[in-house]
């Protein structure tokens, strides 16, 4: 029985390391949480990795704060920061003029209200994300909380990853919003889209809200997740380098520099030959499915795939009396 359960231990931790080297990691956030208990406890009925976002001040927080924490699921603290755009604020919404002190006891009661948080990420905020003096502000009253930043990247030009240079708070982006057309094919579309990021880099991050649609759609494209996609929180991304920005447009063409000509050497040497054709790029996919086919011949997967041939089989063991002395080798006749 002993020699059983070794050797499923050895197969399954094996598999297990195939699988999570292959898979891209994907990070689903529900934000907004305080106000739909109803469509919010659908999202709570989700896998344990799928994370939520809650407003500290709203009139569910506390009762959807506790279910998140019981079932022990990622919390993440919903904060209001002034949009660009003219609208109703939430109750301490953080701006760009306000003192040091003032975004310190505003972070300080928030995290107060919902004390079972790991981050942090803004609701709204485009004019204080972009704001380089406000986050810095923001990043300082987190610090001593020991709380990450997930930047809803409301706007492009959003100063978080600067603001937190120098800092122990950490940074990560978020990729997608799921549902900024409350349409299930098109939140189904974006979920495929997150998907196909989080191969091509690695990961991704999307974030929806508890909006019956979103709810609807999101259970269906759990029910049916591909095997190579592995459904993470977002602090499991925190020492991922997320650089990929979805707003960001992209670097405008080099212009080619003039040839110099390189001064005449002294003594004839081997000349090196010019590259005619344009190297081409190596994408993450083609990178993992290299990966996998070297773990598929590894030394590793050929002894997981021994040992579940031989499933069951006890290990020969000789018996003492079959042991030979080899026979003295014979030495050759002197001439």
């Amino acid at each position: 029985m002993r020699f059983k359960k070794r050797r499923l231990a050895t197969l399954c931790g094996a598999l297990v390391f195939t699988l999570n080297v292959q898979a891209a990691k994907l990070a689903i956030l529900f934000d907004d949480f305080g106000y739909q208990a109803k469509n919010e406890n659908q999202v709570l009925k989700m896998p344990i990795n799928v994370s939520v976002a809650i407003f500290p001040n709203a009139p569910d927080s506390h009762e959807m704060m506790l279910k998140a924490h019981q079932q022990g699921r990622e919390i993440l603290i919903h904060l209001p920061m002034q949009p660009l755009s003219k609208q109703p604020l939430e109750k301490n919404t953080l701006t760009p003029d306000m003192s040091s002190q003032e975004v310190k006891r505003i972070v300080d009661q928030a995290v107060a209200s919902i004390p079972y948080a790991v981050g942090i990420n803004n609701h709204q905020g485009s004019k204080m994300t972009s704001s380089l003096s406000g986050m810095q502000n923001v990043i300082q009253a987190m610090a001593p909380h020991h709380l990450f930043f997930l930047d809803s990247m409301t706007i492009a030009g959003t100063k978080s990853v600067q603001a937190a240079q120098g800092t122990s708070v950490k940074v990560i982006k978020r990729n997608v919003f799921l549902d900024d057309v409350q349409n299930n094919a098109e939140i189904r579309h974006q979920f495929q889209r997150a998907i196909a990021l989080a191969r091509r880099n690695g990961f991704a991050i999307a974030i929806g809200h508890p909006h019956p649609t979103t709810v609807a759609a999101v259970q269906q494209e759990l029910a049916n997740l591909p095997s190579d996609i592995q459904l993470v929180r977002p602090s499991d991304l925190l020492n991922t380098a997320m650089t990929y920005n979805p707003h960001a447009a992209p670097p405008p063409p080099l212009k080619p520099a003039k040839p110099v000509k390189p001064p005449k050497p002294k003594q004839k040497g081997i000349g090196s030959c010019p590259i005619k054709h344009k190297i081409p790029q190596v994408y993450a996919g083609a990178m993992f499915s290299v990966l996998g086919e070297s773990i598929k011949n590894s030394a590793v997967v050929n002894f997981v795939e021994r040992q579940w041939s031989d499933w069951g089989k006890a290990p020969a063991q000789a018996a003492p009396q079959m042991l030979q002395t080899p026979a003295p080798i014979a030495e050759p006749p002197k001439p």
